[in-house]
């Protein structure tokens, strides 16, 4: 059977003009492209959402938990004022304040002689239970340290 070309067509149709019940190339390309295209720009808004979460891993526990809230709140509601403030948190170094105050009340707590059993307050219990030495009250000593 030899095919007939309509009479109204031109005689060389382009390469993208298929007959009928055959495989139409150029559209099977751009279905392809198309869905790699959405799947990498969908990949890189994620990677691009993920940036504060990454950057808080650097922080201290509670600063990264807070940029993660902020970074599944923004991507949840759309609102983009949540991300930049992730983004934001996420690259400001906050100082540490409650390992020297925790310090501050076991040195204390060593040098008046109270222990965490006799008074039930937290500071005064060490932060890694293997390390810490069991503490004794203090002696009196002279000026030169030696016992009186």
């Amino acid at each position: 059977m030899a095919e007939e070309v309509h009479p109204a067509a031109i005689e060389h149709l382009p390469f993208f003009i298929t007959p009928p019940g055959q495989t139409d190339y150029l559209f099977v390309a751009i279905v392809i492209f198309l869905l790699a295209a959405v799947l990498a720009v969908g990949n890189l808004y994620f990677q691009l959402h993920a940036l504060p979460e990454r950057r808080a891993h650097r922080t201290n526990k509670v600063q990264m938990e807070i940029v993660a809230v902020l970074a599944l709140i923004s991507l949840f509601t759309h609102n983009h004022i949540f991300w930049i403030a992730g983004l934001l948190l996420a690259f400001v170094q906050f100082p540490d304040f409650s390992t020297p105050l925790y310090s501050i009340a076991q040195s204390l707590g060593k040098l008046s002689g109270r222990t965490a059993e006799m008074t039930g307050d937290d500071a005064l219990v060490p932060e890694d239970p293997g390390d810490a030495v069991p503490t004794q009250p203090p002696t009196k000593t002279s000026a030169h340290g030696e016992d009186i």
